[in-house]
Parts: structure tokens; sequence; C-alpha cells
């Protein structure tokens, strides 16, 4: 079902294209979107793209610079109540523990193989390096690769059960889908690992790995047993977060975005610098306030914390998305 909704999707925003003005346009797209609710974030969307994708028009972008970035965690896929890369984290130390039995009283995995999230969360900065350390080094890429597709075809999110692919959103998808049909050039832009994403953006939301920016360690080059290799290191190489984001764009996409898509104030940076260059721009924040269907969170959160992105989205003419009342639907069907 998923998989028909993405090509209907595609179907419908292809036909879109061959408007030649502003007002056809926006009739076309008038069944794009489908698991939007036809309101003001819906219209703002479709009328960014419209002025932005029409020949003639004065906001017109050459498809080279239609450029959108997304973040992951939280606006695309789900992120309580733990990012999903912590929780793989967490499972590796524990599938690893039996191989370090002095892991029972060092810290932070004493914490860990217990359960005790306050005590890990007490290790700080340090601690977490710790973890990323054993659990994503000291291996080559391509065994990491398949480390990470074997856990997520298997890991089972802790409330519902299901994969934490099912967990994406599915309105998100059909944006990616339909930016993608006007010939914009798509990328998820992550605080997450970048190799942690990769063996699975592709095959979820059609983003190829090649598009996704996100925090990285230190690599090298180095044949083992003759044959090469690409290994990864205990050292931070990249955190692509806050005021990073810009930069990792920067340095890995080249171009300036014109629209941007995030969820919490570390993706503030990125749809500031977005927003603040010439010509027609476009930020969207979607605000997690479906406590239903979802979950209910801004303010306070420990993970995807919302403050001044909500505060300061009106003032810089970025679009809010209310979960509750701007979706029909959250996850596919």
């Amino acid at each position: 079902m998923f998989e028909v909704n993405r090509r209907s999707a595609l179907k419908i925003a292809a036909f879109a294209v061959a408007a030649s003005s502003v007002a056809p346009a926006l009739a076309a797209d008038a069944e794009v979107l489908p698991s939007w609710v036809d309101g003001e974030a819906k219209s703002r969307i479709v009328d960014f793209v419209a002025a932005t994708t029409t020949e003639g028009g004065a906001d017109f972008v050459e498809p080279a610079d239609r450029v959108a970035v997304f973040d992951n965690d939280g606006t695309l896929w789900g992120e309580q109540p733990m990012y999903v890369q912590l929780a793989f984290v967490l499972d590796r130390v524990k599938q690893l523990a039996p191989q370090h039995p002095e892991w029972q009283t060092k810290e932070p995995f004493k914490s860990v193989l217990s359960g005790d999230m306050a005590g890990v969360a007490a290790s700080g900065q340090k601690g977490l390096v710790e973890l990323l350390a054993v659990t994503h080094a000291g291996m080559s890429t391509e065994e990491f690769e398949k480390i990470v597709s074997d856990w997520i075809a298997s890991a089972r999110h802790p409330v519902s059960g299901k994969p934490y692919t099912a967990h994406i959103f599915q309105p998100m998808v059909e944006l990616i889908d339909y930016l993608t049909a006007k010939e914009f050039k798509v990328f998820i832009v992550s605080g997450g690992g970048v190799e942690f994403m990769r063996p699975w953006t592709e095959r979820v939301y059609g983003i190829p790995p090649e598009n996704v920016v996100g925090s990285s360690i230190k690599t090298k080059y180095e044949p083992r047993n003759g044959v090469p290799a690409i290994l990864r290191l205990p050292e931070v190489d990249f955190i692509d977060d806050g005021p990073g984001k810009p930069v990792g764009i920067h340095k890995f996409i080249g171009r300036r975005p014109i629209a941007a898509f995030g969820n919490s104030d570390g993706d503030f940076e990125m749809l500031e610098w977005t927003t603040s260059g010439p010509g027609r721009r476009f930020g969207l924040i979607v605000h997690h306030d479906d406590a239903e269907r979802e979950n209910a969170y801004d303010r306070d959160s420990h993970f995807g914390r919302l403050a001044r992105g909500l505060d300061e989205a009106p003032a810089r003419g970025w679009t809010i998305v209310s979960m509750k009342d701007d979706w029909k639907v959250i996850y596919p069907k």
C-alpha cells in the first residue's frame, strides 16, 4: 500500500509540472499531498513550489538551484522515546557485553546494561563518545553497513512493537515525492550518523545515500589481508547539528537550499541560513502536538526540543505544521 501511495503521488505531481502559470499550477496541485489537510500549511507549500517552478514567473528558480533539505529525526520519522540511533547504540552495547566483562562495573556501560538511562545521561558527552567508539568504530564501512542494515530490519519500537521504519511520516514522504517530481534536489541533513542513515534512506524515503549529510567519525584507507578497505576510527570527525548544519550543507552539498524542513531547535540555523538567502525561500517546522496519534512535546523535551523555533517562526515567515491539525494521517497504512 505504501509503494502504491508513493507512485500515485508521483503521477499527480508530475501532471502538475505541465502547468504554465501560477494559477493553473495551484489548480493542478489540488490532488497532491493527499495526507495533508487542505489548509494554510498545505497552501503555503503548493504556492511556494508553483512560484519557484513556473517559468516566466518572478520567483522562478532553475532546477539546478532547487535544493531542499530535510532533518531526519522528528521531521521524517519519530524520535520518541529516544533517537533511533541511540536505541541502536544501546542494543549494540548489550550485544557486545559478553566480550567485555569489565563493562559490568565501568560507566557508562554499567548504566546501559542495567537500563539506567539517567546514569547514561549523567555521563554526558564524554560517555556518549565512549559508547559511539565501541559501537560504531573498529570495523570497515562495509561491515558497519551490514550491522546497521540487519538491525534496522529486526529492531522494534519499544512502544508500538513495529519496525522503526513503520514510524516514518506519510505526509513528509509525500512532500519529498512532490518536490522530487518538481525537479528539486532533496537532501537529508541530520544530526544523526551519516553512515547509520545511508543503508536505508533510499528504500524508505527514496533519498539516495549520496544525498545524505550527517555527523561522522574519522575513517582511513587501509588494505586488510590484501583487500582494500575503509576503516572506521574511534574519533569524531564532524557534528552535523545546530550551527554545524549550514556548514555541512556548504561542505557536502555546495549549494544554498531554497527550502528547509525541521522540527527542533537543532534545525534553527539550517532554516535561518536557508531563508535568509535572496529570492523566494521556504522554511517549515513540524510541531509534535498530537498526543493521541504520535507524541506531544516541544519546549521541555530531552529529544527534539523546540522553543526558539516556535517563538521566532512567525516573525521569520516560517510555516509551523501542526501534526494534529494539518495531517490527516501520521504513518503509512
